[in-house]
């Protein structure tokens, strides 16, 4: 599918004051998303919050089916919460362990999940298991099916790292979950609005994402999904009355969808501002978003291969729209926020958000950098221009 750049750079009024380069960070929004979050602030001045939500009912309810349609799952099984970390962890947690269970998960692991793994290790005596790469740097699948056996409670892994454009299998880790019978929890931050996702191909049992990324939602906003199947075995760290109906002084009954991982009160104006990010992208297509930005990430490798003692850090087989570097005598942190000053907007990434990997990598700071569909090869030319003038 052909994009029409111009209109969708119209639609997004930042390009016209940055040269924004961080989708992985937090993405430019779009006007429409803009619009339908003012809209609502706006009625919850004039009319009142709950009024506003009432007003606004149809609407906000669609918000589940356009999330549900992004990841190819039901409505029923989409909680809408704060962050992609909420989501994570409302799965994480809702998990009974027992000591001794194991929990396997990748090398390239984001820092927030790990340190939830060290928690319940601490707390209920869970093992933690850290699969193989390949020769390439993704998941060794082979090795994982090897590692199950009937103490993995849990397999949980990212699919796309923060701190880089490797592309973990995740479709060939949920084959081995579901073959075992092993709960598979994946971290999709990084994926959602980047490229297509269908949580049935990938045979996960939770999928966690967030609406400020590639899927240029407002911050403040994330999802879960969790299959239907396995959601009456499982509850919730938290509940309310929102999340569970109080049915008796001494009883309460967990509601039977998704939504038992949420709580009631919750930042309804973002939420419309998320449904409307995710019908943009439905609307210019999940395939055609990644094959230009995933094009653009590709033209980027290719310049830096000229720039002196640059060196390419990204993983896999099949490199995605992240692009992670290191420059020789240049200091990721401090080279980042002189670029921002010249309207160019990139990021850094420390090792700690990806200790294992960067461990045994052995891993400085990296520049990194996210072309989305929106960019232009003239914006990736500005930020070589710049990087050469720090030299």
């Amino acid at each position: 599918m052909s994009l029409d750049i111009d209109v969708i750079r119209g639609d997004t009024p930042g390009t016209a004051k940055i040269n924004h380069l961080l989708a992985c960070g937090s993405s430019l929004m779009t006007k429409q998303v803009l619009d339908a979050i003012t809209e609502f602030l706006v009625d919850e001045t004039e009319m009142g919050g709950y009024e506003a939500a009432l007003a606004h009912g149809d609407r906000l309810a669609g918000v589940y089916d356009s999330v549900a349609r992004l990841v190819g799952s039901n409505s029923s099984e989409i909680a809408l919460v704060e962050n992609a970390t909420v989501a994570w962890c409302q799965a994480f947690y809702s998990i009974p362990f027992e000591p001794g269970d194991r929990v396997i998960t990748c090398q390239s692991e984001y820092g927030a999940n790990y340190v939830a793994y060290l928690h319940r290790a601490r707390q209920d005596g869970i093992v933690i298991d850290v699969v193989p790469n390949t020769a390439s740097g993704q998941v060794d699948v082979e090795m994982l099916d090897a590692m199950i056996d009937d103490r993995v409670k849990l397999i949980s892994t990212t699919w796309i790292p923060t701190n880089g454009g490797l592309v973990n299998p995740a479709a060939d880790i949920g084959r081995v979950a579901r073959r075992h019978g092993v709960l598979f929890l994946l971290d999709a931050c990084q994926a959602v609005g980047q490229m297509p996702v269908d949580v049935d191909e990938l045979q996960c049992d939770f999928l966690s994402a967030t609406g400020r990324k590639f899927l240029r939602g407002p911050r403040g906003t994330g999802f879960l999904y969790a299959r239907a199947s396995v959601l009456t075995d499982l509850h919730p760290p938290v509940v309310d009355h929102f999340s569970a109906d109080w049915t008796g002084v001494g009883t309460y009954e967990l509601r039977p969808d998704a939504k038992r991982f949420e709580n009631w009160e919750n930042a309804y104006a973002l939420r419309a501002g998320l449904g409307v990010a995710a019908e943009y992208a439905l609307a210019i297509g999940l395939e055609a978003i990644q094959q230009r930005a995933w094009g653009l990430a590709a033209v980027l490798r290719t310049a830096l291969t000229d720039l002196p003692g640059a060196v390419i850090r990204d993983l896999g087989d099949d490199p995605c729209a992240i692009v992670s570097f290191t420059i020789d005598g240049l200091h990721a942190p401090e080279v980042v926020p002189r670029l921002r000053t010249k309207g160019i907007c990139i990021g850094s990434s420390d090792p700690a958000s990806t200790l294992v990997d960067s461990t045994r990598r052995e891993l400085p700071d990296l520049f990194r950098v996210a072309p989305h569909y929106f960019n232009t090869e003239d914006e990736l030319e500005q930020l070589m221009s710049a990087l050469r003038g720090c030299l």
